[in-house]
């Protein structure tokens, strides 16, 4: 009886015996994350595991309660276990330092929980969990926060729907030429900033390209380049160039920003209306006058908060590139991360050098952590409030009472409703459509099998649009295995064309994430772009969006083609940004739409106020 003395005395008694003895699994020990630790630990649970690949930040201190300022650069999910068990030493709680996207955390390991806890803040490992939930049949609730609103959602598998069931809002975009050839905001140079640091050190992207864009449209008269001197450029990989003059910083500084810079301004057309860039050279900016003396570099203000001269930049760029070519001596290559210093100083220090070049304003570490790192700003009660809600959910949910547990809002008081909390009337069922958790889960995608290559189909498809982490894919019908997630089996197929496999219009590929336990079956359509502003491909789960359509509303086969936002600069080159506004550093609403009511109608008729 001892362990029901912490349980609250209001719960059933079936409810009170059942949470000491029941085991929950907490993803994410950020801002919702703390909240709900000390929320468990509080209501009387015994046994919970966190896992988080995080560190602490400073930037974290201001609403993560559970962390202190000795703790910056620790790990998350360890030091939010000895603070919970610095109040409360009875508990039985786990920590795991690391990504729960990793193979170490398959079927078999969520099993072991009567329930599990997002608090996470990304996409990718949201939806990774959501299929691990849905493979193990345990509930999951999922929950997050943007700024003053929040979602509390339930996610039971043949109950309610699942994370996945609704389409998400795409990717922020910008033009490819804009980021290589003529950046305007400080979000561009930041961009450019993370692909270099990717084309020098991780893994090679061609799409990240960083050097001029000679095909820029916009740098052509009457459909000739205005390119006065092309010089004598020999045509190398990035990374090969590096490791050939054995990274010296000095050479990198001048060709990313002096010679390209040159080379663009050859580009004549482009700056017939903007303002040109101003080459810089290593010798330039390592002397640069005018940026004074330097503060003491100690000081959180003074590296974090300040933007830094130039001459700062110049030694940040020479010493992080020492230290992550050390980095990157015992591994292929290496991942950007936010939380990395060397990583996150570089994209700095790179960032403002090309803000100086092009005359944009240059930003703070702090603040350019916040845009490269999809930071929006959180509130510690928004994140409190959630926390509450998932408990109190959690309860319910150790009863078997699921159809208690619509999804609840968290909204801003406003002149249509004085409440600020409402929830749905009933939970959401599944899409019977959902290429995830509909019984056949399957896909249509529309591609051009005579052009994209097999690794291209893995990694821009399935990994990045279908969110699948280690697929094995077999041609239906022949037997051919064309991707295979034991490392180097498949290798040769990488650059093949997909028709020199057999694939082509109409042929159906068997997909199986042994890792999610997770199979689809996709159809391949042949489809090619025939408008610059075309996607490259397109992937459609809704048979209903197959039928035809009149062509006057923008629509092809089906498919939306209208993917830009109105912006009339080619994007046949798209720069795909990471940020998302449905998922912001606390966790994501993935039903946003519903906490605003029509502004013509004072009733939340799809809304119901929750009762005490």
């Amino acid at each position: 009886m001892a362990d029901l003395l912490s349980v609250p005395h209001s719960l059933s008694q079936k409810i009170r015996e059942l949470i000491p003895k029941s085991k929950v699994l907490v993803v994410g020990a950020g801002g919702i994350g703390c909240e709900v630790l000390k929320n468990l630990a509080l209501s009387g649970f015994q046994e919970i595991e966190i896992i988080d690949l995080d560190t602490i930040d400073v930037s974290n201190l201001n609403r993560q309660f559970l962390f202190r300022k000795e703790h910056v650069g620790k790990s998350k999910a360890v030091v939010a276990r000895e603070s919970i068990l610095s109040y409360n030493p009875d508990i039985n709680i786990k920590a795991y330092h690391d990504s729960v996207m990793s193979q170490d955390y398959g079927v078999n390991f969520f099993k072991r929980f009567r329930l599990v806890l997002n608090a996470l803040d990304n996409r990718a490992a949201r939806n990774h969990v959501n299929r691990m939930c849905l493979a193990a049949d345990v509930p999951l609730i999922e929950s997050g926060t943007s700024g003053y609103s929040g979602q509390v959602e339930l996610i039971k598998k043949g109950v309610t729907q699942c994370y996945e069931c609704q389409p998400k809002p795409p990717q922020r975009s910008f033009p490819g030429c804009t980021i290589r050839n003529t950046p305007s905001e400080p979000v561009h140079c930041i961009v450019w900033a993370k692909h270099l640091f990717n084309q020098l050190f991780g893994e090679e992207d061609p799409d990240q390209d960083v050097s001029p864009d000679t095909e820029d449209p916009e740098a052509k008269v009457d459909g000739e380049h205005s390119v006065t001197d092309t010089g004598n450029i020999k045509r190398t990989s990035t990374r090969q160039w590096a490791q050939e003059i054995n990274y010296d910083p000095q050479k990198l500084f001048d060709k990313f920003f002096k010679a390209d810079i040159e080379y663009l301004l050859s580009m004549e057309n482009l700056w017939k209306t903007r303002k040109p860039p101003v080459p810089l050279s290593w010798q330039q900016a390592a002397s640069h006058s005018g940026d004074g003396e330097m503060e003491d570099e100690s000081d959180i203000r003074t590296t974090d908060m300040k933007v830094w001269p130039l001459s700062k930049c110049a030694k940040v760029f020479a010493s992080t590139i020492s230290q992550l070519k050390t980095d990157l001596a015992d591994r292929n290559f290496l991942v950007w991360d936010k939380d990395d210093k060397p990583a996150m100083d570089f994209v700095t220090a790179c960032a403002n050098i090309r803000a100086q070049i092009f005359s944009i304003q240059q930003k703070s570490r702090f603040e350019i952590k916040s845009i490269a790192g999809n930071i929006i700003p959180a509130i510690a009660t928004a994140n409190a409030m959630i926390a509450g809600l998932v408990v109190l959910h959690a309860f319910r949910v150790l009863n078997e009472e699921y159809e208690k547990c619509p999804a609840v809002y968290l909204r801003k008081k406003s002149v249509h409703s004085k409440f600020i909390l409402a929830a749905d009337k009933q939970v959401s069922i599944a899409n019977p459509s959902c290429y995830v958790c509909s019984p056949k889960p399957f896909v249509n995608v529309f591609v051009n099998v005579e052009a994209m290559t097999v690794k291209e189909f893995e990694n821009e498809l399935l990994k990045k649009h279908l969110n699948m982490v280690a697929p094995d894919v077999v041609l239906d019908g022949k037997g051919v295995v064309v991707i295979s997630s034991e490392e180097g089996e498949m290798q040769a197929n990488d650059d093949k064309q997909l028709i020199e496999l057999g694939i082509v219009d109409g042929s159906i590929l068997k997909c199986d994430d042994f890792l999610q336990n997770y199979e689809l079956t996709v159809a391949v359509n042949q489809y090619e772009a025939k408008e610059k502003d075309d996607p490259l491909y397109k992937v459609v789960a809704n048979k209903d969006e197959l039928k035809a359509k009149e062509p006057a509303n923008g629509k092809e086969n089906g498919v939306d083609n209208n993917q830009n936002d109105g912006n009339d600069e080619s994007d046949d080159d798209l720069m795909l940004i990471e940020y998302d506004e449905e998922d912001p550093q606390e966790g994501s609403s993935s039903k946003k739409r519903r906490i605003n009511p029509p502004q013509d109608n004072d009733e939340d008729d799809d809304l119901c106020v929750i009762e005490d």
